[in-house]
């Protein structure tokens, strides 16, 4: 344990860690544009600067371990300027234009340079040219905005195993971007969003749609309805400064009303109809594995997530037929609601426009897919992210935490518990163990609370088994099977878990992966900066929305059994298979 002074203060700290942990333990705050906790610490943008005693220059504090005896001072004259001068330079490259862009109220550089109370850059800087690219339907980079933090390429590569970005060029020629000047859409980019989540300016960011949602709104001829996805009633709070994992869902239902939607719907509720159809799915292919010895794709790989899908069909495209078939919570809802709501309201398909609200900017790029459209046309119209969400209530001037509590409209609106943990990393599984396990057993999920705890915290990959004993009648060929699951979130851990796989080390029945850290509740939509810690109280805030519901299993929901009741008649039956599941597409390697 080393021991150092701060400011004049003595800490002991473990051997091995960095000045800017340090200073955090010794309750200074050490700012900076690069670092990023547990994953980058490469001393990119110089702002971290502090003053070692001994020292020629100045020391990048995210690079520099403490060591014994070290004297360390963060708010000395010479630090101070240290951190200024690297601010203007930035500043002096950075094409600001403050005033309109999309992140003027949530830019780092721009806190920093109010903090150091830079009025005026001393420097003139060239600027590289502007070319921004808008060629995918989720995500929009400007160049002219980029600091070289490389936190972006380090999130897409080394988090997300996707690659699409990487430094280009040399010296003051460099960029951050796709090889060749490529545009994202032509390289192989899933479109999460973890870039724009981490980036501190405004060089990426999701493709904004709010004015697209105001004009639907604005038409008399429409009727708008509005999802919003489990994850969002855990963070949306947090656009409004209350701290992460407030559980504000009856304020977003009523602000919602306010922005005049004609109907304030759940995605919840197709979580639990992705349950109804997804369980089934997996039992199906157990029974013809199982019992009637066919040839069926095993393990069985859940489809929640578009950028998920979106990676398998580029990598790994003879897996594409363990891709459970189920379309996502968003669009399933999407295809009720231009059905089966359309019908029940007396509307044509056409004359409905579905919003969603997502914590996630790849499903933007799923609203669009071709295949996603069964009523006819698009199911899901219009895709606003967390962030989108909480600047349009802003725009209309609504108080946020002045708003009474409401609640969501039937018949799409009612959701159990289950619904709820879709938002978080193992939460999917969950949920479809305590319907599948019901189904089979006739009795409840033998997990204490039907939390099944390997299956929670951020751990990259986890497995669960569970052993089939007492089984019903039709399900005989399932006893004493011990049903083997796994989980994975961020796609540089689902390749892992591929991997064994593919190899034969390890074996699995059902398999849930998120595209982003932490599941949903992580989403590249989500206010920012999204580290463990706010995932983790936001995980939390989700278990308390389960376990206060009366109803926890998705076989419980009484909305869903009067959908199959009244229209679809069964899980993967006819019109269920049109309306709901889906198939997938290869895509060239680039």
């Amino acid at each position: 344990m080393p021991s150092l002074m701060i400011n004049n203060e003595t800490i002991e700290v473990p051997d091995g860690t960095m000045l800017i942990d340090a200073a955090r333990q010794a309750g200074v705050e050490i700012p900076t544009l690069c670092y990023l906790e547990g994953i980058q610490r490469i001393g990119a943008c110089r702002v971290c600067l502090v003053e070692v005693e001994g020292a020629r220059t100045l020391m990048t504090a995210c690079t520099t371990p403490v060591t014994d005896g070290m004297k360390v001072k963060t708010n000395s004259k010479r630090v101070r300027e240290g951190r200024r001068t690297v601010l203007e330079l930035l500043l002096s490259e950075h094409e600001g234009d403050c005033q309109s862009c999309v992140r003027n109220d949530d830019c780092e550089l721009k806190k920093l340079a109010q903090l150091f109370g830079i009025e005026e850059v001393h420097y003139k800087g060239s600027k590289v040219p502007r070319k921004t690219d808008w060629s995918t339907s989720a995500l929009v980079r400007d160049p002219g905005k980029c600091i070289m933090c490389r936190r972006c390429i380090t999130v897409c590569n080394e988090i997300q195993n996707v690659g699409s970005l990487a430094p280009q060029g040399r010296g003051f020629k460099m960029s951050i971007g796709p090889a060749f000047e490529h545009p994202l859409s032509d390289v192989v980019c899933v479109q999460c969003g973890q870039c724009s989540l981490v980036c501190p300016v405004g060089a990426i960011s999701e493709r904004d749609q709010i004015e697209k949602v105001f004009e639907a709104l604005d038409d008399p001829d429409k009727h708008v309805v509005v999802q919003t996805a489990p994850a969002i009633r855990a963070a949306l709070g947090e656009c409004f400064d209350y701290p992460p994992g407030t559980l504000v869902t009856g304020k977003m239902v009523s602000a919602l009303r306010r922005l005049g939607f004609d109907a304030v719907f759940d995605t919840n509720f197709a979580a639990d109809l992705t349950i109804m159809e997804e369980g089934n799915e997996l039992l199906t292919r157990l029974k013809n594995a199982l019992q009637d010895g066919k040839q069926t794709a095993l393990p069985m790989f859940t489809s929640c997530s578009p950028g998920w899908i979106k990676y398998m069909e580029h990598r790994h495209p003879d897996m594409l037929d363990n891709l459970s078939t189920c379309k996502s919570p968003q669009q399933m809802f999407g295809a009720v609601a231009k059905t089966f709501y359309a019908e029940k309201i007396g509307k044509r398909p056409e004359d409905i426009c579905v919003v969603s609200v997502m914590p996630c900017t790849a499903k933007k790029f799923e609203a669009q897919r071709p295949e996603m459209q069964a009523s006819g046309m698009a199911d899901v119209d219009v895709v606003l992210t967390t962030r989108e969400l909480g600047r349009m209530i802003r725009r209309a001037g609504i108080q946020f935490q002045s708003l009474p509590d409401d609640t969501m409209d039937s018949p799409l609106g009612m959701s159990s518990g289950a619904a709820d943990i879709f938002a978080n990393t193992g939460g999917v599984m969950e949920a479809a163990l305590r319907t599948a396990y019901e189904v089979i057993t006739g009795r409840t999920l033998p997990f204490e609370n039907l939390h099944v705890q390997p299956l929670s915290g951020l751990d990259g990959i986890k497995e669960a088994e569970v052993r089939i004993e007492g089984t019903q009648p039709e399900w005989r060929f399932l006893e004493g099977v011990t049903l083997k699951v796994a989980v994975a979130h961020a796609l540089g851990n689902a390749e892992k878990l591929l991997q064994r796989i593919q190899s034969g080390e390890s074996e699995y029945h059902f398999v849930e992966v998120m595209t982003c850290p932490g599941g949903c509740i992580g989403g590249g939509g989500q206010p920012r900066i999204t580290d463990n810690a706010t995932r983790l109280a936001r995980i939390e805030a989700i278990y308390r929305e389960d376990e206060g519901k009366r109803i926890r299993k998705s076989n419980e929901n009484p909305e869903i059994l009067q959908l199959y009741g009244e229209f679809l008649g069964q899980p993967l039956g006819e019109k269920s298979h049109h309306l709901l599941h889906t198939k997938y597409v290869l895509r060239n390697e680039v």
